[in-house]
């Protein structure tokens, strides 16, 4: 992979990337992601895909780290770093498509995405095996339950709204709401 790529994927960069550019940002993702990985997924969280600027949660300075970090701050206060903190509570934020960003696909384009995607997290969610799965955004829940279902799966699989476009607040108060609900190892 080389450094341009990961560094687009890393820090946000050039919306045009080449199809292999896009290949190596998302294996630079994928990378980072698995780095915080924890050992048992107690909760799994799914996103739709990486986003289009690169700007992953993981990487940080993005709205979804921001609203998530201030809802679970809210509700579990704690003085860890919000990351490891995250990974030892058995934590882990996924995403439903894996191979592209699909933010800025329109209709039929991403709806096809997002029901690609749905067998790649069925096997995911069948290693995982979390006992509780979080929808951070409304419109994909209906393909995580699909994906949940078919991996035989009995965690609860709650819904929330993308913190973005007016719904940060909600996001944040849901969030905070179930988070003391949410499984979790003891630390």
């Amino acid at each position: 992979m080389s450094s341009r790529a990961f560094n687009k994927a890393r820090i946000g960069g050039d919306h045009h990337l080449g199809e292999l550019e896009m290949s190596d940002a998302m294996e630079a993702i994928e990378a980072v992601r698995l780095s915080y990985r924890p050992a048992k997924v107690m909760t799994l969280f799914v996103g739709e895909s990486a986003p289009t600027g690169g700007k992953f949660f993981y990487n940080g300075n993005n709205a979804m780290l921001t609203y998530t970090r201030r809802a679970i701050e809210a509700a579990l206060p704690d003085t860890r770093d919000f990351f490891e903190r995250f990974k030892a509570y058995g934590w882990y934020l996924d995403d439903l498509v894996l191979t592209k960003p699909v933010d800025r696909l329109k209709g039929a384009a991403r709806k096809a995405e997002l029901r690609n995607a749905v067998s790649s997290l069925r096997d995911r969610i069948a290693a995982y095996q979390p006992q509780a799965i979080v929808s951070l955004m409304t419109s994909i829940t209906p393909f995580i339950a699909e994906a949940a279902r078919a991996a035989g799966s009995n965690a609860t699989v709650y819904s929330l709204p993308f913190p973005g476009n007016g719904h940060q607040i909600r996001f944040c108060n849901e969030l905070a709401r179930i988070a003391p609900l949410l499984p979790r190892h003891s630390s």
